[in-house]
């Protein structure tokens, strides 16, 4: 339907709006009227994603100088959604004004693994070994070298693409990852340089975080984006966690043992390029004298590489001269590789900031800070010059060339780490790790360049907290509750078993048996009694392990067989995806199955489970970071400082929101329905408890706050009777049709002109 919003015609392509979403809808016009940014939090199951497409891209067609909208998302099936509901959008505009009249190109925007249709690149599932498939198929020198040697094996999608690909594609349409491979097979166009080329004109893109965050990345392909783009990050409840991988990085000894093989393979090419072609080398010197910006744009394959900082951050000098020969950098990396390889020879925990590595490096090795940040360009120069295309063999490399670039650029909001006894492993391998504390560093230069940023989901409660931890001043903040006909989510907390003894994920409490057998008969008595597939969450893996372990020699396991098949997420994702699918498989032939998995993981971040995947979630204990982490503690530290952010509110604020993000996988509509059971003593705390999202504690009742396992099941047991009752026939009270909507318009409209008048009218009627 059609209607209208503060003066705004809306396209919606369905009958009703429900009340959160025309709500959501308003405060998302007044943002971008305002040129200010937003966090929004939207239900789970309440169209959070067609009311955003549908206000931005009304907004656009009333608003024509309005930018692109870049649409962010974790996950490509996520992104695959985005595109599968502006689909529907768009429809239902060209049904409306006739076709073509949306007039309105997006595209999806994957990594070369997920859009290469080379038939012998693309069986490779690692990345790293597509991207150097595709550079040795693409780059300039491989093509130049083609036209006297026939031989050369070019890839044939790239060739068709850059003969008419470029000039060819300017129609209208929703392109999603599969539909720009179908064209590219049709066309012979290669889709990933094909999508890459329609960012530049297209009206919508869909892309992953990083693609905005790391610089690495966002350097190459968003850096021309314009100022009134729209900019939306869907499911942003861990966005803080993205902008701090950007510019973290992890050495260790085998790193460094395969980055000095690498520069001893480029010394011996940089060796026999002297023999066989020294002009390149001298052009590289030539050109490194006169700036490293002054190289220009590199085509095909050649941009693999990319600065790993902010490009307000970069230097604009010209290479320093210690440097610009060939082989005088290659001895320059190897001195700091050196350096590297004898800091990491340490039995004890050393904790030091970037300005004192720095000093210490410069004493003993002198190389001074300024050389180092020109590490990462004056490395992606020299491999172009020496025509390097099998860039997965040089990842080590780079990674040292990553972080002498890095450390050298920012001071404040890092730490350097060096742990002789990695925490995951236990074992004597010394981890040098890089470790950024400020995540409003990534995200920055993202609020700065663009009018409007949108951050939204449905889990980033208390959301006063994100414009704190990413340092921006938003124009809204709003958390949306869900309006029902009937009570669909029953969250509960279990604080005790039967036999009234507390149940608890505390360190103290984790390895008592009692509490492990408490846990034990929840889950046997819910798998007894809830129909269908049950999640249930664990804090950690090695809790999971731990608790399964003695599960089965207590023969919980046994008991729960009996009932229902056991399905168990591992770090490896061959065999989770192999698990899911086989648990999907079970509840489909109604045998019914139950999955252990862990807070943080695969499960938890990017799986629905709808219907009847999903009756019920259980979550073990609250999922707390491991507070031993010295990168933690660092954190917790800044945070602190900087941010007046208490330690126990952070750290009680990222467990929340995790668990809240594993018990919102049960309900992915409103026509669903599930149970949602915290299980830990510690949830019926407040200062807990009022830190889940408003529209899971509109339906904790007081009386769901503290049970022991018999009357969880019984409650449980009759919220599934209710829910099995026919839906009551005013199911559409909460549904808003056009002509309501259109009330709606003329009273807010009446209220503008006359505020006075209306509010004398209201108050007589009362």
């Amino acid at each position: 339907m059609r209607f209208d919003l503060e003066g705004l015609e809306v396209f919606f392509p369905y009958d009703y709006v429900y009340p959160e979403q025309y709500a959501y809808m308003l405060e998302l016009k007044r943002s971008i009227d305002a040129k200010g940014h937003c966090v929004l939090e939207m239900p789970t199951g309440t169209g959070k994603t067609i009311s955003c497409l549908s206000l931005i891209i009304s907004y656009k067609r009333k608003h024509p100088q309005t930018g692109k909208l870049i649409y962010c998302t974790r996950t490509v099936p996520e992104m695959e959604k985005v595109l599968e509901e502006l689909n529907i959008l768009v429809k239902y505009i060209e049904k409306e004004l006739g076709a073509d009249s949306a007039k309105l190109l997006a595209v999806g925007l994957s990594s070369r693994r997920n859009l290469c249709i080379h038939p012998q690149v693309s069986v490779s599932g690692d990345r790293d070994k597509v991207d150097a498939g595709c550079r040795s198929l693409t780059a300039t020198w491989v093509r130049a070298a083609s036209v006297d040697d026939p031989s050369i094996a070019l890839c044939e999608y790239f060739e068709g693409f850059e003969k008419t690909g470029s000039d060819a594609v300017t129609q209208s349409g929703v392109f999603t990852l599969e539909e720009l491979k179908m064209l590219g097979k049709e066309k012979k166009w290669c889709p990933y340089f094909l999508a890459r080329h329609l960012i530049n004109v297209a009206n919508v893109v869909v892309y992953n975080y990083q693609y905005l965050l790391d610089p690495k990345i966002a350097n190459m392909v968003s850096r021309e984006l314009e100022r009134e783009c729209i900019i939306v990050f869907d499911e942003c409840h861990n966005i803080d966690n993205a902008c701090i991988e950007a510019f973290s990085v992890n050495i260790n000894r085998q790193t460094l043992e395969v980055a000095t093989r690498n520069l001893d393979t480029l010394n011996s090419q940089i060796n026999k390029m002297k023999q066989t072609d020294a002009r390149r080398l001298q052009d590289e010197y030539t050109r490194l004298v006169q700036g490293l910006q002054a190289s220009g744009a590199l085509r095909g394959g050649e941009d693999t590489l990319a600065n790993p900082v902010v490009p307000s951050d970069i230097l604009q000098e010209a290479v320093p001269g210690n440097i610009r020969r060939a082989e005088h950098f290659v001895a320059f990396v190897r001195r700091f590789t050196t350096y590297l390889k004898t800091r990491l020879r340490v039995y004890n925990v050393e904790v030091e900031g970037p300005l004192s590595f720095l000093l210490n490096l410069q004493k003993l090795t002198q190389i001074d800070s300024k050389t180092l940040r020109f590490t990462y360009d004056r490395l992606k120069s020299l491999m172009n010059t020496l025509e390097i295309t099998d860039t997965e063999q040089f990842t080590a490399i780079q990674l040292v060339a990553d972080f002498a670039t890095l450390i050298s650029t920012y001071q404040k909001g890092f730490k350097i780490i060096i742990e002789p006894f990695p925490e995951a492993q236990g074992l004597y391998d010394p981890l040098l790790q890089f470790c950024c504390l400020d995540a409003s560093l990534a995200v920055k230069p993202v609020f700065t360049h663009f009018y409007t940023v949108i951050l939204t989901s449905g889990t980033i409660s208390p959301i006063e907290l994100y414009p704190k931890i990413l340092n921006f001043n938003p124009v809204t903040m709003q958390s949306f509750e869900m309006t029902m006909t009937r009570d669909c989510i029953c969250p509960m907390v279990v604080t005790k078993g039967s036999d009234q003894v507390q149940i608890s994920s505390k360190f103290d409490l984790r390895s008592d048996v009692a509490v492990v057998r408490n846990y034990g008969n929840l889950v046997i008595e819910l798998s007894a009694t809830v129909p269908d597939g049950i999640i249930c969450f664990f804090t950690s893996y090695r809790y999971m392990e731990e608790i399964v372990s003695m599960w089965n020699e207590m023969d919980v396991l046994k008991q729960i067989l009996q009932h229902k098949l056991l399905f168990i997420e591992t770090k490896d994702v061959v065999e989770t995806t192999l698990a899911l699918e086989n648990y999907r498989r079970a509840c489909d032939v109604g045998r019914g199955a139950i999955f252990f998995s862990v807070a943080r993981g695969k499960i938890a971040e990017g799986i629905d489970f709808d219907r009847h995947y999903g009756r019920a979630v259980i979550m073990i204990g609250i999922p707390f970071q491991y507070t031993l982490s010295r990168i933690l503690q660092a954190r917790l530290e800044y945070l602190n400082e900087t941010f007046k952010i208490p330690e126990s509110e952070f750290l009680t604020f990222d467990a929340i929101r995790q668990a809240a993000q594993c018990v919102g996988r049960v309900i992915r509509s409103k026509a669903d329905y599930g149970i949602m059971v915290l299980a830990d003593l510690r949830y019926s705390r407040h200062d807990k408890r009022d830190k889940l999202p408003k529209w899971i504690r509109k339906h904790l009742d007081g009386a769901h706050l503290n049970l022991s396992t018999d009357e969880a099941v019984q409650i449980a047991r009759t919220f599934l009777r209710q829910m099995a009752q026919p839906a009551p026939r005013d199911s559409r009270t909460y549904l808003m049709d056009k002509s309501q909507l259109d009330q709606m318009a003329n009273r807010m409209r009446q209220q503008h002109k006359f505020p006075d008048a209306v509010q004398s009218k209201e108050m007589s009627l009362d």
